[in-house]
């Protein structure tokens, strides 16, 4: 009895005149793109090939097969031609589209998940797409709460808030979200990761953690109470800790993922641990969603200079994650 073709994901590469296109061309070299659709304009993705010299032939989005060195393209159009590091807001809208598209497929049960390139921001709102990342993107297309996690292969660090203004962050650090954030985390770590138990260092919000309240109260009213009541269901859970200190070596061994309260007070240290070896994970998704730890790079555009080990890592993950729902899925329906 033959097996189960594997998951199909979208591949949406993000910013035409950034790296997003040729990391893709690169993508499509690798046995990964066997499980590949692109989201895209196809004409950008064949410049990105000519532009880095790598051969790449775009199939059907239907096609039943594709091999290193073909993809399936889903085309769509760009408003106007692009031009490698140079952006345009007229095709803004191509980029927006193209990752509403993938929500509405990933949503739809017809593509078991989406892996993504970088996107640029500002050229976004300069257009007057009101944007502040995929991530808060998709969970409002999916009407769900989202927690934003990025991994290494040594080091995992999930986030209680996104992106916000620093001055906006202990206004959303509220009891019911930081509960749902653990929560989401906690079971994702179980099931996607398939580890046999979560233990999650938290950090706290202030500096030293507060310092039993002297330095700020949101450990003392928000952060222990909501770990209390978790651990009281049998969850592993430290803190919350110190950010200064939490991330030493030692400590970090200990656990399987640290969760930030802010962007900025996690994110640093894993890019500076494993940049370009790294991925950006969207959990509490009805679908697998797995993207690039990095920007659009407009410098390198086109030059054949960008590391493709991001994007290939997502889509790895990516396939891992598809195929262990569809294993569960299957396992329930037997």
């Amino acid at each position: 009895m033959s097996s189960a073709p594997p998951p199909l994901l979208g591949l949406i590469p993000g910013e035409p005149a950034g790296i997003g296109p040729e990391l893709a061309v690169r993508l499509a070299q690798t046995p990964h793109t066997e499980t590949l659709v692109g989201l895209c304009d196809g004409e950008v993705l064949r410049e990105a090939a000519h532009a880095i010299g790598l051969p790449l032939s775009l199939l059907p989005a239907d096609a039943a097969r594709a091999d290193p060195g073909q993809l399936r393209v889903r085309h769509l159009p760009r408003a106007v031609p692009s031009r490698f590091g140079q952006l345009d807001p007229r095709n803004a809208g191509h980029v927006h589209a193209c990752l509403l598209e993938g929500a509405r497929l990933a949503g739809s049960g017809a593509l078991a998940g989406l892996v993504t390139g970088p996107v640029h921001k500002g050229v976004l709102n300069q257009a007057g797409i009101a944007y502040t990342g995929t991530t808060e993107l998709l969970a409002q297309q999916a009407r769900c709460e989202v927690v934003m996690l990025l991994a290494s292969p040594r080091l995992r660090v999930a986030l209680a808030t996104t992106h916000l203004p620093l001055r906006a962050v202990p206004d959303a650090l509220t009891y019911a979200g930081l509960t749902h954030s653990i929560e989401i985390l906690h079971a994702a770590l179980l099931a996607d990761f398939a580890l046999p138990q979560a233990r999650i260092a938290v950090l706290g919000l202030n500096p030293h953690a507060g310092e039993d309240g002297w330095l700020g109260r949101e450990e003392i009213e928000v952060i222990t109470p909501v770990l209390d009541a978790l651990r009281a269901r049998g969850m592993h859970l430290d803190g919350p800790l110190p950010a200064d200190t939490a991330f030493l070596p030692q400590k970090l061994a200990g656990y399987d993922a640290v969760l930030a309260m802010y962007h900025d007070q996690g994110l640093p240290v894993l890019k500076h641990a494993g940049f370009e070896q790294a991925v950006n994970i969207t959990l509490g998704l009805p679908y697998v969603r797995v993207a690039v730890d990095h920007g659009t790079a407009l410098e390198l555009a086109g030059k054949g200079l960008a590391d493709a080990s991001s994007l290939i890592l997502a889509a790895r993950m990516a396939q891992q994650f598809a195929a262990r729902r569809a294993a569960l899925a299957a396992r329930l329906l037997a």
